[in-house]
């Protein structure tokens, strides 16, 4: 058998299964306010889990691009960490299975990724797949965090609301694979929050919380984010005492929530001589140092 009849997986423990649901949370393409990343921790930390499966990350990652960590006491090699992709499973106070995918986005052989991890899904019956994920948008951070989904079903994407619009744009893995758990009649999902445009470079957990309730709702799940909610709490008082000294920023902020609340446009207006997004975040990361 060639290296390339090889199976990217190995099982590590075959799981007890009550209605399982897949949640994907793949590093490596957008993830404004590293929501995403922080969502699927918390859910992570939240439930106890098992190694379910891991995949070959000699024939999906480039170790230049993404290499592995290297711990040095006192001149000593104590520790290689290398990136991986896993598969958890836990058990969800409702008495549902989550599976949870996550790891670094993979460099290469998307098309065999793909078959591998729908070929598992199939194997573990999974109902439903839910990918998260975060993007920078023109929206207030004075407004309620707002999802839109992406699913080969328009029913899906219309459940969590979508941009009504037509867009080409480079795809991530994680589209890749909802669109191959379309082709194989599974039910999938991508949960994209909406972060502002010039908070999408510090973490923003709003975003994460959002997505977190979204992901209960659709996966019928229970999550806690109280915790969460308070470090939104904390973070949207420190961009409020910061973005009230400027008038420039203020009058941004105000005309980002004329254009949320009237949702006539998706896009950032003209705003002549106010700061950009960049400045903001700049700024905003500069307060924060300070604090």
């Amino acid at each position: 058998m060639s290296a390339g009849d090889q199976p990217l997986v190995k099982i590590h423990h075959w799981p007890a299964l009550e209605r399982p649901v897949l949640v994907m949370c793949l590093e490596g393409w957008i993830d404004a306010g590293v929501a995403a990343s922080s969502a699927c921790n918390h859910l992570m930390a939240a439930m106890p889990h098992d190694l379910v499966a891991t995949f070959d990350a000699d024939e999906l990652i480039d170790y230049r691009a993404r290499r592995p960590t290297l711990r040095i006491v006192n001149g000593v090699d104590e520790d290689l960490r290398w990136p991986e992709i896993k598969l958890h499973a836990a058990t969800n106070r409702t008495g549902r299975t989550v599976l949870v995918l996550s790891g670094p986005e993979p460099d290469m052989r998307w098309q065999r990724f793909c078959a591998e991890v729908v070929g598992l899904a199939s194997r573990l019956e999974v109902e439903k797949v839910i990918g998260l994920g975060a993007f920078p948008a023109p929206v207030p951070h004075t407004r309620p965090v707002r999802l839109v989904g992406t699913s080969p079903s328009a029913e899906s994407a219309a459940a969590v609301g979508f941009l009504p619009a037509g867009i080409e744009v480079p795809a991530g893995v994680q589209g890749a694979l909802e669109v191959a758990f379309g082709q194989a009649s599974i039910s999938a999902v991508g949960l994209w929050a909406r972060v502002p445009h010039y908070l999408a470079a510090m973490p923003y957990p709003a975003a994460a919380v959002a997505l977190l309730e979204g992901l209960a709702r659709v996966a019928d799940i229970e999550v806690d984010t109280a915790t969460l909610q308070a470090a939104a709490a904390l973070t949207s008082q420190q961009v409020a005492s910061l973005i009230a000294g400027s008038e420039e920023h203020s009058a941004l902020v105000r005309q980002l929530e004329e254009q949320h609340d009237s949702e006539m446009s998706s896009e950032v207006g003209e705003f002549g001589d106010l700061p950009s997004g960049d400045e903001i975040a700049a700024e905003l990361e500069r307060f924060l140092r300070g604090e």
